[in-house]
């Protein structure tokens, strides 16, 4: 007869002891958020990001899909600097997220703030901005090919490209066409898309790289023409929008043998060190936001292109997105110091808000930290 050791039996008891008591008990909860939660906008007030985070905030209230409210919270100093660095100082705190736009590598890159992407947590892609080249509808050029051809026979910097701020997105995308092409143009930097396209319209300036929400309202009333969308595919929306054009019509830069590819990220980022059950539960979160039928309007409207990553997808592009930048601005020659910021820092007052901080950061550090 075969005898179990007595150690040994005792041990299985105590275990199946323990397994019949843990499936009495409740599944553990879920993190939930237990207080408002700060949703930062390192942008200001009416822009894309400011939109897009209101559109949220709207949409979680209504549809009641978190305990507590997101509150939207507008930190625009310093290109943003002032929304990343509040977010990089609050680590371990899952009840502040923030919203990104470009500005995420742009800012540091050309301004030499301290501050890097990893030093946050990556939650989710909630979509890409797409970015269209445009010209007045005057204008001879049906393709861009026609456009760059008359850019290259053209004397240099005899063509203007007007564009929303210096050193970012649009600025970045007329460096890279000129770096593809070898043509030289003159940017014109404005305050916002909306002026952008006002310039455009009266003549200005001959071309602009504007997002379709910023233009679509000349378009569609036949003042501006669309050439070319910079992204790997044509825009999948076949509504029409002018009397013969929908989104889909207009083909890619690529097509029209400019091969360039430029999308702008709207995505969150939390505080350093969050956890994967708080992580997991925003991007639960934005899930449930991209169904609602308010969330597919404004992707609509805004002919977003409505790709959703989370995890080692979403860190992997961004990874990628940041050196993309980083070679397009030092080819540029649009890359910074942290000195240079904080010179800047000390007599531009939309930095003060973050000059005190900035001060002890870079005291400490003669290159950029390491990430958290």
């Amino acid at each position: 007869m075969t005898r179990i050791n007595p150690g040994i039996a005792d041990a299985f008891a105590a275990a199946s002891a323990i397994a019949v008591a843990a499936t009495s008990l409740p599944a553990l909860a879920a993190w939930q958020p237990t207080r408002p939660v700060e949703f930062i906008v390192p942008a200001g007030t009416g822009g894309g990001a400011d939109q897009m985070a209101r559109v949220i905030q709207g949409i979680v209230q209504k549809h009641n899909l978190m305990p507590q409210p997101l509150v939207v919270i507008n930190k625009a100093g310093g290109a943003g600097a002032e929304g990343f660095l509040d977010v990089k100082g609050s680590a371990r705190n899952p009840h502040k997220i923030i919203i990104t736009l470009s500005n995420l590598f742009t800012t540091p890159l050309a301004t030499g703030v301290p501050f890097r992407w990893e030093e946050m947590t990556p939650v989710a892609m909630l979509a890409l901005d797409e970015f269209i080249l445009w010209v007045n509808a005057k204008a001879p050029f049906k393709a861009a090919k026609e456009y760059i051809d008359a850019v290259k026979a053209g004397t240099p910097n005899q063509f203007k490209m007007g564009g929303t701020g210096s050193k970012q997105e649009d600025q970045i995308i007329t460096a890279a066409i000129e770096q593809t092409t070898g043509v030289k143009m003159t940017y014109v930097p404005y305050k916002g898309g909306g002026d952008v396209a006002a310039q455009l319209v009266g003549g200005h300036v001959d071309s602009t790289v504007n997002n379709p929400i910023e233009a679509v309202a000349q378009w569609r009333a036949g003042e501006l023409r669309a050439l070319c969308v910079f992204d790997a595919q044509r825009i999948p929306l076949k509504e029409k929008v002018t009397e013969t054009q929908s989104w889909g019509d207009i083909p890619t830069c690529k097509e029209q043998g400019l091969d360039i590819e430029y999308l702008m990220l709207r995505g969150i980022f939390m505080t350093p060190g969050a956890t994967p059950d708080q992580v997991a539960f925003y991007v639960d979160l934005f899930k449930k936001v991209r169904e609602t039928p308010e969330w597919k309007d404004f992707m609509e409207k805004g002919a977003f292109n409505t790709t959703f990553m989370s995890g080692d997808e979403y860190r992997s592009w961004v990874a990628k997105a940041a050196e993309t930048h980083r070679s397009l601005m030092e080819k540029a020659g649009f890359l910074a110091k942290s000195s240079d910021f904080m010179a800047r820092a000390g007599t531009c007052p939309e930095c003060s808000p973050i000059h005190s901080q900035l001060k002890n950061i870079v005291r400490g550090c003669s290159s950029p930290p390491r990430a958290s």
